[in-house]
């Protein structure tokens, strides 16, 4: 894994990490909604933690990496496409779960190079439980941040700490943990949106269903879904409704360095970044089992 990638996974983690504390600290009082033009909710903790994700992957990104984040993404296309390396972050997604406190709300933060996500870090403050990934390395998952919250405590105090990623890996999970081979194969399980659900994501299911005689649905909020397809508990994530590109950045990088893909539904082609619009196309998740599965498109 080139030093580059590997600085900024471990800046990556340090900011995830920071900013799930500050989301925490507002989850645990009282939350005020404010909305957006397009209707979506904003709350305090969706300002806070994009500051603290920004201060730090500023001062930890030596070579000066920009930042596109969905509370700061009004930067021109014209300057946006001179960057060959940039962070895409989602401060709070699943801004709708937490204001339900459903504890399925995430931080992303994904590196992108070029076109398509390379580092990838999922975080549900939550729950504890941190998903990452990076080219050359694969994809992880640790199940409760304790063993090594204060490692990340430590490097975000201080720009010249440095976060021993020997050390994280050590105490993670290999994705996909959980493979789906010993499976009947007439059995699969599908994972789809807790808040954004449509009539073509039900109509998918019914037509899965005439080629399985199980399919399993598990409704989750935000990222979850995208680690849920890397670790093996779900087959395939199918997405009709709206997304960002924040969105799926570091899901998508999870997923794939776990052996799954993230494709474009029309062309089947992986999903492309820092597109002059942010918007992504309908796109299906695929777990490392069901890459060449038939789907009913």
């Amino acid at each position: 894994m080139p030093t580059q990638i590997e600085n900024c996974l471990a800046s990556a983690l340090v900011a995830a990490k920071k900013a799930g504390d500050e989301i925490l600290e507002v989850y645990h009082g009282d939350i005020d909604v404010t909305y957006k033009e397009d209707n979506s909710p904003l709350t305090l903790a969706d300002e806070r933690a994009h500051r603290t994700i920004l201060k730090i992957l500023s001062s930890f990104s030596k070579n000066d990496i920009p930042i596109l984040s969905e509370e700061g993404k009004d930067i021109p296309y014209e300057q946006r496409a001179e960057w060959k390396y940039f962070w895409l972050v989602d401060p709070l997604d699943g801004t709708k779960e937490f204001v339900k406190r459903r504890d399925e709300f995430t931080v992303n933060i994904a590196l992108i190079e070029k076109n398509r996500p390379v580092v990838g870090v999922v975080f549900l403050p939550a729950v504890g439980s941190l998903y990452f990934a990076a080219e050359g390395l694969g994809s992880y998952k640790l199940e409760k941040l304790e063993t090594i919250g204060h490692l990340l405590d430590d490097a975000g105090n201080s720009s010249e700490k440095t976060l021993d990623l020997g050390v994280v890996v050590q105490g993670a999970l290999r994705l996909p943990s959980r493979q789906a081979a010993g499976r009947p194969s007439n059995q699969i399980n599908l994972v789809g949106s807790r808040s954004h659900g449509t009539e073509a994501l039900s109509d998918f299911v019914e037509k899965m269903q005439e080629n399985y005689d199980k399919v399993g649905f598990v409704p989750a909020g935000s990222a979850l879904k995208f680690c849920l397809v890397a670790e093996g508990k779900a087959d395939l994530y199918p997405r009709f409704g709206p997304t960002m590109e924040w969105d799926t950045a570091a899901g998508h990088c999870v997923v794939e360095q776990s052996g799954g893909a993230v494709v474009r539904m029309s062309e089947k082609t992986p999903l492309a970044y820092n597109k002059k619009d942010l918007h992504n196309p309908h796109f299906v998740c695929l777990g490392k089992s069901f890459k060449n599965v038939s789907l009913p498109l």
